[in-house]
């Protein structure tokens, strides 16, 4: 709770530039009605953004082309990687020292708040819980989004969280090389990332991605992006809960809703 102490542990806190870039773009653009509906500049939070504020200073860039006013919060709760942070403090980006309990000045309340790489290293058992003290901390119609990626941002994958509850995952690819979709699997957020077994639902997701794709081969010859739309559209047809539409399949991107996912 605010004002009981950060909560959480320090991380390795490893990034790279431009690594967050996928999940930027889909808060941007498929989120971006969260920031333009705040009767007040909204507030973003980069919850645990590492050694480096480099994702923190992307993420003000990216949003502030859509609401102008848009405050970006880098979090962190090693205060060495706070003080390192503070010469980059502008107008709408500041740094501060605090953990899941998302700490705002005069009980202020995030629109988003965007956890990447953080819950990766913590144990499955205490994601439930880090989730629902986050969200305790959302403005109205605020979102959680938990997340992992790789090193530089090729394969990418995240939770969006709200008062209900986990409403979905999205799965992003980097389209070019892509020879088989469930590679993805190694990325997969924490809550589902020891889930992709047999029985579990998001090893049948992956499963049937794959067969897609492969049965999609016939539009390689048109481009990878066709072919990945016809995947996507494969799987929306054969009952799986897909989200969005051939705008979002063609940048590699794949969102499922969460019940489609959730861990037995």
């Amino acid at each position: 709770m605010p004002g009981a102490g950060p909560v959480g542990s320090i991380t390795r806190g490893t990034t790279n530039p431009n690594r967050l870039r996928r999940v930027d773009r889909w808060l941007a653009d498929v989120q971006g009605w969260r920031l333009r509906r705040s009767q007040t500049p909204p507030v973003v939070v980069d919850l645990g953004y590492g050694a480096s504020p480099v994702t923190a200073v992307e993420l003000h860039d990216r949003l502030r082309r859509i609401r102008a006013d848009v405050e970006v919060v880098g979090l962190e709760i090693d205060p060495g990687r706070v003080r390192a942070a503070a010469p980059l403090t502008r107008p709408g980006l500041r740094f501060a020292h605090g953990g899941f309990e998302v700490p705002l000045p005069a009980g202020g309340r995030a629109t988003m708040v965007r956890a990447f790489n953080v819950l990766r290293q913590y144990p499955e058992a205490e994601v439930a819980a880090a989730w629902a003290t986050v969200v305790s901390r959302l403005a109205p119609q605020g979102i959680l989004v938990d997340g992992t990626c790789d090193e530089i941002g090729r394969l990418s994958t995240w939770v969006a969280v709200d008062a209900d509850g986990p409403q979905s995952l999205t799965l992003s690819w980097r389209l070019r090389g892509l020879e088989r979709p469930s590679d993805i699997a190694e990325r997969l957020p924490k809550a589902l990332i020891h889930r992709n077994v047999p029985g579990e639902p998001v090893h049948a997701v992956l499963e049937r991605l794959d067969d897609a794709w492969r049965r999609s081969a016939a539009y390689a010859s048109y481009g990878a992006r066709q072919r990945f739309v016809a995947m996507a559209s494969a799987l929306r047809d054969e009952g799986v809960g897909v989200i969005g539409g051939p705008s979002r399949w063609r940048l590699g991107e794949l969102t499922v809703q969460w019940s489609d996912v959730e861990p037995r």
